[in-house]
């Protein structure tokens, strides 16, 4: 989930007294537990658990006669909502094949890509859109107020490529123009708030055990909801595009079990294990729903996905600022290493000022194509362990405002160029702009970002 800086998002709640104590006396306490046990290297359990059916022959997704939803072969099916789209119109052309399956593969050939998010709050105030639940489920209102929205970028940001969809109609199943993950901790057991200027705010089912229902979050009526809103878009449109944002695995256990997640951790490492694990299913489960349905999966956690050459999975991991990277290793990067192969391209969103702690640990996910690197990150360090790992460097959206145009440029500047000269494996973005923010400097990133390339090319011609 993006949520840099707000303290309207999901995890605003991580800063409160309980958490800290929380996180104190489990940092204090994990060198002497005596559960601890040297790390083993092991597939994840939750992969020979999927419930996801390969067939021979791809076939649409349904629902079995038990309410469950069965896939066909997820690549072929990505394939088949791709070529939907284009005889639909709406995609000019599909994707390159991808080449070298056993390479990471360069998402990117654009040079520094540039994208931004506004918060709900911006959106209130210039294009008068409540986000109340009917902007989320009513389907006439999932296509017009993401047109509205596109119309509304291309009016004030047409110039820098902004809002090119203004003139479609296009039936988005998920607010790709906003930073809200939700539905998936509504799947599990969570209550969901709307609001008319602020994205749903999740609140902690405190769940009481370690024990979750994969084929359950699938008969719950979050997710029937969503199934009815597809089937509503493809029978007006005969298809639907973009997607919702999942979430992450540990985000999703914090949302669940509250703080009791990270003694869970401490003292039955065991159990928590399968808990990520049980948890993982369903996000797969979910995601390959998504991507047969779209060809998407990830534009909702991060817009900039719609810049790229190929649709890359992005892994949230906004919570993992509060563990260790003994802890990151032990329990949750055997699911990011076997995500890498079943979702490729594979990246990972960590909008925290530390991603640098876990670049060694990073290092290790043989494929990670994207890593959204938070604002304080050190990416000089990342880039050395991530040689060829696309960086999206994201602005703090609410610093934004005050800096000097000087600062900003130079804020820019230093951190592109310690991502590298190769600047296809480089982006920008900020995400979460409030109503206070001002058109000239949105202008600005964007002007930066463009001189950057210019000065580039000239020193590649000398």
């Amino acid at each position: 989930m993006q949520h840099d800086g707000l303290l309207i998002s999901s995890y605003a709640g991580m800063t409160s007294l309980t958490y800290r104590a929380v996180f104190l006396v489990y940092t204090a306490c994990r060198p002497y537990a005596w559960q601890i046990r040297r790390r083993r290297r092991t597939h994840c359990a939750y992969t020979q658990q999927a419930d996801i059916r390969h067939d021979e022959q791809a076939r649409a997704p349904i629902t079995n006669n038990k309410g469950e939803i069965e896939l066909a072969h997820p690549r072929a099916l990505c394939h088949q909502a791709s070529i939907r789209q284009k005889k639909a119109g709406a995609q000019e052309h599909l994707p390159p094949p991808m080449k070298h399956h056993n390479r990471m593969i360069k998402i990117c050939s654009k040079p520094l890509p540039v994208d931004i998010v506004f918060h709900p709050i911006w959106w209130n105030k210039n294009a008068g859109i409540t986000f109340d639940e009917s902007f989320f489920y009513d389907p006439r209102r999932r296509v017009d107020d993401e047109q509205k929205m596109e119309r509304v970028l291309h009016e004030r940001f047409g110039d820098l490529g902004l809002g090119e969809d203004y003139q479609k109609s296009l039936p988005q199943i998920g607010a790709v123009h906003l930073a809200s993950g939700y539905l998936l901790s509504e799947m599990l057991g969570c209550k969901v708030e709307y609001y008319e200027d602020a994205p749903p705010q999740v609140i902690c089912a405190h769940m009481d055990s370690l024990d979750i229902d994969v084929a359950d979050a699938f008969r719950s009526p979050a997710f029937r909801r969503l199934d009815s809103l597809v089937g509503q878009l493809k029978a007006r449109h005969g298809y639907v595009v973009g997607d919702i944002n999942w979430g992450g695995v540990l985000n999703l256990a914090i949302d669940i079990r509250g703080e009791e997640i990270f003694t869970d951790m401490l003292l039955q490492p065991a159990k928590a294990t399968i808990f990520f694990n049980k948890i993982a299913q369903v996000i797969d489960k979910f995601v390959w729903y998504i991507q047969a349905n779209t060809g998407s999966s990830s534009i909702s956690v991060n817009r900039s996905a719609r810049l790229f050459d190929y649709p890359v999975a992005i892994h949230s991991e906004c919570s993992h600022t509060m563990i260790s990277e003994e802890d990151y290793r032990r329990f949750l990067l055997p699911i990011d290493q076997e995500w890498s192969m079943r979702h490729k391209p594979y990246g990972i969103h960590y909008c925290g000022k530390d991603a640098h702690r876990m670049a060694s640990a990073f290092a290790e996910i043989e494929r990670l194509a994207f890593l959204d690197v938070g604002w304080g990150g050190d990416v000089a360090l990342l880039r050395e362990h991530l040689p060829e790992t696309f960086f999206n460097i994201r602005l703090n959206p609410v610093e934004i405002q005050r800096y000097t145009s000087e600062e900003l440029r130079q804020n820019i500047t230093e951190r592109v160029k310690a991502s590298g000269d190769d600047l296809t494996r480089t982006g920008l973005c900020c995400v979460n702009m409030d109503k206070d923010v001002s058109d000239e400097r949105i202008h600005e990133i964007f002007t930066i970002a463009d001189e950057i390339i210019q000065e580039n090319k000239a020193r590649a011609t000398e």
